[in-house]
């Protein structure tokens, strides 16, 4: 899995010490974990490690390990089942002690806070911003549902008898709220049902119309449905691409220095010009190309 995952078009790669690996696995885990980042071959892609979680005995063996092994080629550490700010700040400053001890950039590895029950939730504004090093809060969705008691075995799936609307949605948008609080990514945990890519997508297009960033992936069939899913569809990117050029003309002397005008049957405006900076910048992230050129009109 740490082999194949250098050429697969994922973003981010986070190697995992946490529930992916049993307790008596965990040292070994370490150890191979900081043999692959040493490696290398995981160009272009966030190179994250998931350590253990503060309430574990484990954690600061994960940290020390991970960070003194391979500091050098490591962006990211993750924290699950996060329910604090202060388990954030015992996180970065133990961080800060390695950086220091080893002669790395100080706060330059940063940390993703994920969130699986229903403490880290109410205190998620919090900590989103309990340290510069935050990069990302994630929504974990299996352990949260154990943890408020919801009827259900399917993971990100709305349980049984709940037949309007998405039980989810509340807990997405305050992880979504904290995240744009405080300018970190959102995103989405995993879909376990991993031959099912249809329910995936399904799933994912939730969190992606509220504007997640992305969505863990467990299997590689997962990879190419996550990318279409929270990329821009064409038309889209295409149209928003359209707004900024028209956009900057109009406002421009030689447009006429418009704040408002006609595009088609659409008024766009400054607040036009932000939502299409947003799909824009999707688009962009996404590679992707766009069909439709504004031609200036003649004056």
């Amino acid at each position: 899995m740490l082999d194949k995952a250098r050429g697969l078009p994922a973003d981010q790669v986070f190697m995992d010490i946490e529930d992916a690996v049993a307790p008596l696995a965990k040292p070994e885990a370490r150890v191979n974990i900081v043999a692959a980042l040493n490696e290398g071959g995981y160009e272009g892609k966030v190179r994250t490690v998931r350590v253990n979680d503060w309430t574990t005995q484990w954690t600061y063996a994960d940290v020390v390990a991970i960070m003194e092994g391979a500091g050098h080629n490591l962006d990211c550490i993750m924290l699950p089942k996060v329910q604090t700010a202060d388990q954030v700040v015992a996180l970065d400053l133990l961080m800060t002690q390695i950086e220091k001890s080893m002669g790395l950039p100080v706060g330059r590895i940063g940390i993703e806070a994920q969130i699986e029950n229903a403490m880290g939730l109410i205190n998620v504004d919090a900590i989103a911003a309990a340290s510069p090093r935050v990069e990302t809060i994630i929504f974990g969705p299996a352990d949260f549902m154990a943890s408020i008691n919801m009827k259900s075995l399917v993971v990100g799936e709305n349980p049984p008898g709940y037949d309007t609307g998405d039980a989810y949605h509340y807990i997405l948008m305050r992880i979504l709220m904290a995240a744009r609080a405080y300018d970190l990514h959102a995103i989405d945990g995993p879909y376990l049902q991993i031959k099912d890519v249809d329910g995936y997508r399904r799933v994912a297009g939730r969190s992606a119309a509220l504007g997640f960033d992305g969505k863990w992936v467990l299997h590689p069939g997962q990879v190419d449905a996550a990318n279409e899913v929270y990329s821009p569809r064409q038309e889209d990117y295409d149209h928003a691409e359209l707004i900024l050029d028209s956009y900057e003309f109009f406002t421009s002397a030689a447009g006429g220095a418009k704040g408002a005008v006609m595009l088609g049957d659409e008024m766009i405006d400054e607040a036009s010009r932000k939502m299409a900076l947003v799909i824009a910048a999707k688009g962009r992230a996404a590679g992707m190309v766009r069909n439709e050129q504004f031609t200036p009109p003649q004056v």
